[in-house]
């Protein structure tokens, strides 16, 4: 059996993070520190939490120039994931959105280099589960684009993604599934890629670090699990067993519930990490 100093080594990066970095309740102390100018919260959010989940580039699109001043902002091991934009996810045929797809990917999101991470696909809740279809869209996904490996993430909103089928059509595409604990969306914690990407949606301002002490305490044996290649057990999954693999990243966001705790939840979380 493997040492703990041992399993330390071989385990996959944790990153926790947040969604997006303006939001102005989190100013005046409540996260950023009283004076601080907006043009500084990315730098202040980066030096204290390990990820970010962008939200803009669903909306809209962003200029190279913006990315490269983000990647700029952070510290070297900082990563972004982008939320790719509606255009290319909200649409009655997934398989037709090439080219929204590749305006997205040509837009300049390489100049983050290396801290480019995820790029997530969320699919609207109505959005049923269509093998065919999602089969299409997955061709559309390139492993590489402009010289940079990329990784692929679906949120699926619909409860029909909650089968066996979505779950072995999305590991024959090496696509990873949104993990959620939101009791609105499907909880799928089949993994179905090597990287793992859970958004935490049940913040509550019951508690000053959005989730009790207890909830967190799991939430990190569970990362822990999933960064050693572990499925936790106590997370439901829709086929009961299923390969065991290498996990190459792992990724935590706190992003919903009250949002005015997301940042304290995330920085509580990635405490525990330290030790």
């Amino acid at each position: 059996m493997a040492s703990s100093s041992q399993t330390r080594k071989t385990a996959a990066p944790i990153r926790v993070g947040i969604g997006g970095w303006t939001f102005p309740p989190w100013r005046d102390g409540v996260f950023y520190p009283p004076g601080l100018a907006q043009s500084r919260e990315l730098e202040y959010a980066a030096s204290v939490l390990t990820a970010i989940e962008v939200n803009g580039t669903f909306y809209g699109s962003q200029k190279p120039a913006t990315f490269a001043a983000w990647a700029e902002q952070v510290p070297e091991r900082f990563v972004f994931s982008l939320k790719a934009p509606r255009f290319a996810t909200h649409r009655r045929v997934l398989g037709e959105a090439g080219e929204s797809v590749q305006r997205f990917l040509d837009s300049g999101i390489v100049e983050l280099g290396p801290k480019l991470g995820p790029i997530l696909w969320q699919l609207p809740a109505t959005k049923a589960f269509d093998a065919a279809d999602l089969e299409a869209f997955f061709a559309l996904l390139p492993a590489r684009a402009h010289g940079r490996d990329l990784t692929h993430v679906l949120d699926a909103r619909h409860a029909s993604f909650a089968s066996g089928a979505y779950v072995r059509l999305a590991r024959k595409h090496g696509i990873a599934t949104v993990y959620t604990d939101s009791p609105d969306y499907p909880n799928i914690a089949d993994r179905t890629a090597d990287t793992v990407y859970a958004r935490l949606m049940a913040a509550s301002e019951r508690y000053a670090n959005g989730y009790a002490p207890s909830a967190l305490a799991r939430w990190h044996e569970r990362a822990q699990a999933w960064a050693r290649g572990e499925a936790p057990a106590d997370l439901p999954r829709v086929v009961p067993t299923g390969p065991r693999s290498r996990t190459r990243q792992v990724f935590v966001y706190f992003i919903n519930g009250d949002k005015t705790r997301a940042p304290r939840a995330a920085q509580a979380l990635l405490a525990r990490m330290k030790g």
